[in-house]
């Protein structure tokens, strides 16, 4: 890393990475060539490159793999998450590793080249992570020619200029457009991929729950038709009319991007009418925290974000029983949280992070609402928290 008026780029270097206070990483670009702006985060997951590409609550975001080797398993059209990629790029340690598994369709290179993203190997990701972890999530631009040849301070004032992901709504950008039947069914299968949807006769005896898709993975969906519902998914900004002109058992609401608070400028208001109506509702990551703000909480931007696949979450709260203090390994992707000194007495806390003590679960006490931070559907642990959509789509009966 280097401060420098813009500098040559050493040799052999094709990719860059500006942060805004003028710290300077070189690497070897792979994927698309051109530039891109954002918050530069980062990943601690060993596994999992493709779906955390894929995943619409990295939009805007540049993320740091911590994990050094990146590609062996190649990339596939099983494990998107999305239609197409919403991480602005990558940041990895070694040059993309050659695929090495029998799933693998394409190169991860290759595929970020097509998606139209950009990578940078090469750098010490340690040091990079470990100045996230001082200084916070820095707005950085991240940019690959396959010359070598860049314009360090016309990057720079970009990085300068970009506002940052506080206060910006990004579920508006990245939400399906169109109310539509999740069709896809549930269950992978090895050698017979994603299990289709029973005949509409037979879904019509599960319980309907719509799902408010404010950026979320399709693997949420697969988990609550696992769980046994049949699921609508409708924009995010879809009224309150709107959605129980649909007949919902109860309604979901999907993790996503950016800052709950703007988010929640138009989404608090129709979750605080879908809880004075008591219908049910079951909130993930940014649906968790938009049903905390709708509760009278509220949220704060965190230093350096949960970003990985081995984050340990407590039971807390008092109303588990046998399990209360139980641990769960847990998914996490955020970089904003409910903050607990603001929850009010109407809401408890039910799991709390283990690293930091943050909040990760709240329950709206004497409504059918309850949310968590992490990723259920992401299948830590491996499947330490499907009772969570258990627990919801059981209730419905």
């Amino acid at each position: 890393m280097t401060h420098a008026h813009n500098p040559e780029a050493p040799q052999g270097a094709t990719g860059i990475l500006v942060l805004a206070d003028g710290t300077i990483v070189w690497g070897r670009g792979f994927g698309a060539t051109g530039a891109a702006v954002g918050e530069v985060c980062f990943n601690t997951a060993m596994t999992g490159y493709q779906e955390v590409m894929t995943d619409p609550s990295y939009a805007g975001q540049i993320v740091t793999f911590t994990f050094p080797h990146i590609g062996n398993v190649g990339t596939n059209d099983e494990d998107v998450e999305a239609d197409s990629p919403h991480a602005l790029g990558c940041i990895v340690r070694e040059d993309i590793t050659a695929p090495s598994n029998f799933r693998d369709q394409k190169p991860f290179d290759q595929w970020m080249a097509e998606q139209g993203r950009i990578g940078i190997s090469g750098v010490d990701t340690r040091a990079l992570t470990r100045r996230i972890r001082e200084a916070g999530a820095p707005n950085a631009v991240i940019a690959h020619d396959t010359d070598g040849k860049f314009d360090v301070d016309e990057l720079l004032a970009r990085a300068r200029a970009w506002a940052g992901l506080e206060g910006m709504d990004l579920a508006k950008d990245v939400t399906g457009h169109e109310t539509r039947l999740w069709e896809q069914g549930g269950v992978w299968r090895l050698g017979h991929g994603y299990e289709p949807l029973e005949t509409l006769e037979a879904c019509a005896t599960r319980p309907h729950i719509v799902a408010v898709d404010y950026g979320a993975k399709r693997n949420i969906f697969r988990n609550l038709v696992k769980a046994g519902a049949k699921v609508t998914v409708v924009p995010a900004k879809t009224s309150y009319d709107e959605i129980m002109a649909l007949k919902p058992a109860g309604v979901f609401l999907s993790n996503g991007p950016g800052d709950p608070a703007a988010t929640g400028a138009y989404a608090v208001p129709v979750i605080k009418q879908l809880l004075d109506a008591d219908i049910p509702l079951f909130g993930i990551c940014l649906g968790h925290q938009m049903l905390a703000l709708a509760a009278g909480a509220k949220t704060v931007k965190m230093h350096q974000g949960h970003r990985g696949a081995n984050h340990p979450v407590q039971r807390i709260g008092g109303g588990w029983d046998k399990t209360e203090g139980l641990v769960e390994i847990t998914s996490m992707n955020h970089g904003f949280a409910v903050d607990g000194d603001t929850l009010p007495d109407t809401v408890r806390e039910t799991h709390k992070s283990l690293f930091d003590g943050s909040n990760c679960g709240i329950e709206i006490i004497g409504k059918r609402a309850f949310g968590v931070q992490y990723h259920p559907e992401a299948s830590p642990g491996p499947q330490d928290s499907f009772y969570l959509f258990k627990k919801f789509v059981g209730g419905l009966q």
